[in-house]
């Protein structure tokens, strides 16, 4: 079977769960998929899939999955114990062909969040390799470890990168979870000191690399219907983090409403409180320029703080902003799709997004557009004069 661990999941997931734990334990939500590639037919493979997340939701944590999460610093004592209970409930789940009739599919998930949080990225996975596993029969592993090798030569034993740091971001979308497995070795082989760790955390435990994650979208799309007033959801949220994390895990993601939304709300107190931030849409060049003038501004060092770029990134694109930042702040980058998905095949630009939270609409506004994801057009309208956002 595709997943063969709970732990094969991004950090991230588990970092916010516990923070619904402690602080939402009784909120509602709802996910759906959503290829952005056009005309891919995923409907052949509904069986398959459906098989496969029936075996996901017969799956347990190990007693030495949980004591490796428990020697996390940040991972509470109590919500290893909740895990050590928990199991995915496949009544939470649907998988049908779209009512298009395009060869889309609908994936639903809807019900309590702490129980169905973690469906998202083992879902995805689940996805990627059956759909690349039928459609590309003998798949061309040399071409792959080739352009693993040129990337990592791009990088490695460079004089001017030796402190460059690049993370695995690439669960989600990976060709296949052996492929994955290959990746991540190769490049804490070959990449050494430039390799900061992987998102995913299976990997992180077999083979003693650093796992890395905070928030991702959903936590603060939901902090919308959390929050005390719309207005005040991100700075809810942030301060909700903090409140659960004292001070640890401590990068903000910048972009559910935009840059000029999150630069309003991450004032002083936030530069100060935070770490860094995580740039995920809209042009880096400009995030990275806007977020240095805003630490100055609120008069704080940059060279204290850390920005870390995931947006669709190439280990070229990453070079030129590790360039272009290295000497004025401190720069990390997650790599996903092109690290684990990039054998010569179009890779599937697939997500899960919560898109709703106790009966509400909830959304991000991103600086890229096509990725947003609510099919409220009032809510969105809303939200956008809420936030003062154009457009």
């Amino acid at each position: 079977m595709i997943i063969a661990s709970l732990l094969d999941t991004d950090l991230y997931k588990f970092t916010m769960m516990q923070v619904v734990l402690h602080h939402f334990p009784g909120a509602q939500v709802e996910y759906r998929f959503k290829c952005r590639n056009e005309g891919v037919n995923l409907v052949p493979f509904i069986d398959e899939i459906v098989d496969e997340i029936q075996h996901l939701c017969t799956l347990r944590f190990r007693e030495r999955e949980l004591e490796y999460l428990r020697s996390l610093r940040f991972i509470k004592s109590d919500f290893v114990d909740f895990l050590g209970l928990f199991q995915m409930n496949q009544k939470y789940i649907t998988v049908t062909p779209s009512p298009k009739g395009n060869g889309e599919i609908d994936i639903v998930v809807k019900g309590p969040w702490l129980h169905t949080i973690m469906f998202e990225i083992p879902v995805l996975s689940i996805v990627n390799e059956i759909y690349f596993r039928n459609t590309v029969k003998r798949p061309d592993y040399v071409e792959g470890r080739r352009r693993l090798e040129e990337k990592i030569r791009l990088v490695a034993g460079d004089p001017a990168l030796e402190e460059m740091r690049i993370a695995d971001y690439g669960t989600r979308r990976r060709f296949s979870r052996l492929w994955h497995e290959e990746v991540v070795l190769t490049c804490r082989e070959k990449l050494g000191v430039n390799f900061a760790g992987t998102s995913n955390v299976l990997h992180a435990m077999k083979d003693n690399i650093l796992p890395l994650g905070t928030m991702a979208h959903e936590y603060l799309q939901a902090c919308q219907a959390l929050g005390p007033r719309l207005r005040d959801s991100q700075t809810f949220g942030f301060e909700t983090w903090a409140r659960e994390y004292r001070g640890d895990l401590g990068i903000a993601l910048s972009d559910v409403y935009g840059m000029d939304a999150f630069l309003r709300d991450f004032d002083m107190y936030f530069c100060k409180l935070f770490d860094g931030a995580r740039h995920d849409s809209g042009d880096p060049f400009e995030w990275g320029e806007r977020m240095i003038r805003h630490y100055e501004s609120n008069r704080v060092d940059p060279q204290t703080k850390t920005i870390v770029f995931s947006d669709a990134l190439t280990f070229p694109l990453a070079i030129e902003l590790y360039l272009r930042f290295k000497d004025r702040i401190k720069v990390a980058f997650g790599i996903g799709t092109n690290l684990t998905n990039d054998l010569g095949y179009t890779p599937l630009q697939i997500v899960m997004k919560m898109v709703r939270c106790n009966g509400q609409p909830v959304a991000k506004l991103s600086d890229t557009p096509a990725k947003n994801m609510c099919d409220d057009e009032a809510y969105l309208k809303y939200l956008r004069q809420v936030f003062e956002i154009s457009g």
